[in-house]
């Protein structure tokens, strides 16, 4: 007995050495492992610091709205740097209570923000403000991402570092050039608007489809109900407008009830139908080509299906495609969609409605 169970425990030893080599495996997963945490967090540190850099290169612009103070660039130092020192005084206080999903939202947002509002701003006070909102993400962005290092092995601290030192060559180069090349410093500012989407960029093949089919809704709801008026049915001007706002939201609320029964993996098939929904509408509004209201109502009716099943279909996908650990930071980016769709459809559909109204 002695001996087989002897002769177990070799054979045992022995298959352990037969089996030796095997930790290659995970040893080959932790090299893709630790390139993949490299470049991560060098484009975290990238992006995180870039609209800081750019509103720095950009301080003689961005004050050239002001005649009388000297051109004083270090007045856009101090909005670049301030709001940062706050963010870092007080985060030892309460910050870790927010999670970092939002935290990281809100960098982004933030940094994008800066270039639209510098961009677009004819003073100095707005200016100021979105270099205030560059420095916001800027200092968020970095308190966050310093602190997730500890969840990783130590080099990726080094490979934050040189994403960071990178984003200050970019930036100022990229500003540079882009202004040598004839372009306005507007213009170059705006160009920029892709740097603060990388942080988003896995989401959005979930975040545009979304966005476009809000776009496009809201754009005739707001835009193109009011224009849809029907003389040859007993209905009021109000009422059809109250029937086809009645019938937009019985088609949303339908199909996002409707989870269970149909499922959408390709949103943005419903993205192309709800734009070609916006272009006939659009059109009938300009020609006056179609010769019942009831037909409206089916069209409207469909447009909020659309409209629903995009929604409850994109954050279902999210659910399903994305892993635990990044599924709240995922739910949370997309969120914006729909409000930025919507806010996107305001700016354009006003414009264009007094315009269709002149003509009309």
């Amino acid at each position: 007995m002695g001996g087989c169970a002897g002769s177990r425990r070799r054979f045992s030893d022995s298959e352990g050495e037969e089996t030796a080599p095997e930790p290659r495996l995970p040893l080959l997963d932790h090299q893709g492992a630790h390139w993949k945490n490299a470049v991560g967090f060098w484009l975290l540190g990238l992006c995180n610091n870039f609209s800081y850099v750019v509103m720095l290169s950009a301080a003689h612009d961005i004050l050239s709205h002001e005649r009388t103070s000297g051109n004083q660039s270090h007045a856009v130092l101090l909005a670049d740097i301030l709001p940062t020192l706050v963010i870092k005084f007080l985060a030892p206080l309460g910050l870790h209570l927010l999670p970092y999903s939002p935290r990281v939202l809100i960098s982004g947002i933030c940094a994008a923000g800066s270039f639209i509002l510098v961009a677009f701003s004819h003073s100095v006070g707005t200016s100021l403000c979105g270099v205030v909102f560059a420095s916001i993400s800027s200092g968020l962005g970095e308190v966050t991402f310093l602190s997730l290092t500890a969840f990783y092995p130590r080099a990726v601290i080094s490979w934050w570092s040189s994403g960071t030192g990178g984003a200050g060559l970019l930036g100022a180069l990229s500003y540079l050039g882009l202004t040598q090349a004839g372009l306005s410093p507007q213009q170059t500012l705006l160009s920029m608007l892709g740097i603060p989407a990388l942080l988003l960029a896995g989401l959005l093949w979930y975040i545009v489809p979304l966005v476009v089919v809000y776009f496009a809704e809201y754009f005739i709801n707001q835009g193109l109900f009011e224009l849809l008026f029907f003389r040859n049915t007993s209905l009021s001007h109000a009422q059809q407008y109250r029937w086809y706002q009645m019938l937009y939201q019985a088609g949303v609320f339908a199909s996002r009830s409707s989870l269970r029964c149909c499922r959408i993996r390709f949103t943005w098939a419903l993205a192309l139908m709800q734009c070609l929904n916006l272009v006939f509408l659009l059109a009938d509004v300009w020609f006056g080509f179609l010769p019942s209201i009831y037909l409206v109502f089916l069209i409207i009716l469909y447009e909020g299906l659309l409209g629903g099943a995009a929604y409850v279909n994109t954050f279902h996908n999210i659910a399903l495609e994305t892993s635990d650990e990044h599924r709240e930071f995922a739910m949370a980016a997309t969120c914006i969609s729909d409000t930025l769709g919507i806010s996107l459809s305001g700016l354009l559909a006003l414009p264009l409605h007094d315009f269709l109204c002149q003509l009309s």
